[in-house]
């Protein structure tokens, strides 16, 4: 998540990330007991990734790749397959994003101007202590010593911004990274093979920027369903977390399909996309029209070329979710990858870390 824009103002920075996480699978129930052995230890060295998902009709293919964060940290992606796939393909896709337009100008000059002093904050100058539940905050206190550290500033933060800290923190601490680095070495890829890149966006428009932050930092956000979630998994599925990080790395589907998924950024994205802010402004809906976006060039990209390479999030791909349940309605055939590895036989060197 860009930093600079999520400061400038949440219910708008952050709609390139609600795109990504909203609407995220309920957890699912299945037993993850076989892939319990994968819960303290992070891969690394040279892994080969997830498997690619096949959508055709007749002689056409699209090919996707699932994406995930966080990953491990100190893992090198093997994609030699990935980027000859690439090579023969005559458009690349990426995941459907927000960008943000202004009357008024560019948010990124907003990064300049003292308005944005203090965004982060509590409205009137309350504190965690004074806006969460008291059992909550109790929570928060150990979990906050053990992967922030001394930070009295993150105290005056909205739980939104506090619970967004906390979750980077703690991941990096555990040997894990949110950077995009599969996403950018796809990217990267296609450029160098001059494959045409057509990145599926929905336009949001803000008319003045300005008037919209200073709504914001006066405004009231219901997110302390999100700060408690995610005290809730950082607490008790950082394991889970890096058993999702370690099966994507080694390309174990199988693992990533039985494994638990809370994600505490669907209750995040609620915080924002339910606010009057974001009503006013045009965020509601954004997930829904995100997903027809990526939809419209897939099957455009399908209709027109031979062979296309696209990014989804993987559980997207994994779960009910409609993305691919549209393209079989439309006629397409999919075809899902097999599990390259089974998750008790880590390919490479890891490394012990405790995830408590």
């Amino acid at each position: 998540m860009h930093r600079i824009l999520l400061a400038c103002l949440i219910a708008f920075a952050s709609a390139t990330a609600a795109i990504a996480q909203a609407d995220a699978p309920v957890s699912q129930a299945q037993d993850a007991a076989d892939v319990r052995d994968l819960d303290s230890v992070v891969v690394r060295g040279v892994q080969p990734g997830p498997g690619l998902w096949k959508v055709s009709k007749g002689d056409h293919v699209l090919w996707i790749l699932g994406t995930l964060a966080p990953l491990p940290r100190d893992f090198t992606w093997n994609s030699h397959h990935v980027e000859a796939v690439i090579a023969a393909s005559q458009e690349v896709i990426p995941a459907p994003e927000a960008k943000l337009k202004s009357t008024a100008g560019l948010f990124a000059n907003l990064a300049a101007v003292p308005l944005l002093i203090g965004v982060r904050n509590n409205p009137d100058g309350k504190k965690l202590s004074d806006v969460v539940p008291a059992d909550v905050y109790a929570r928060w206190l150990p979990l906050k010593q053990k992967y922030i550290g001394r930070n009295d500033t993150v105290e005056s933060w909205r739980p939104l911004f506090a619970a967004q800290k906390l979750y980077d923190d703690a991941i990096r601490k555990i040997g894990l990274t949110a950077k995009l680095v599969v996403e950018n070495a796809v990217l990267s890829a296609a450029r160098r093979e001059r494959v045409k890149i057509v990145a599926p966006k929905v336009d949001v428009t803000v008319d003045s920027p300005r008037a919209a932050v200073k709504e914001f930092k006066s405004s009231a956000l219901a997110d302390g369903d999100c700060f408690s979630k995610t005290i809730k998994r950082i607490d008790s599925d950082l394991a889970t977390m890096t058993a999702r990080a370690n099966a994507w790395a080694t390309g174990d589907v199988d693992a990533l399909r039985k494994l638990p998924y809370d994600d505490q950024m669907t209750a995040c994205h609620a915080a924002l996309s339910q606010s009057g802010l974001s009503q006013t402004h045009g965020l509601v809906g954004i997930s829904a029209r995100a997903r027809q976006v990526w939809i419209d060039a897939a099957t455009s990209a399908l209709e027109r070329n031979k062979v296309t390479f696209a990014m989804l999030s993987i559980d997207r791909l994994l779960t009910s979710d409609p993305y691919l349940s549209r393209l079989r309605a439309l006629g397409y055939t999919v075809e899902e990858p097999a599990s390259k590895a089974p998750a008790s036989k880590l390919q490479g060197a890891v490394e012990t870390k405790s995830a408590y």
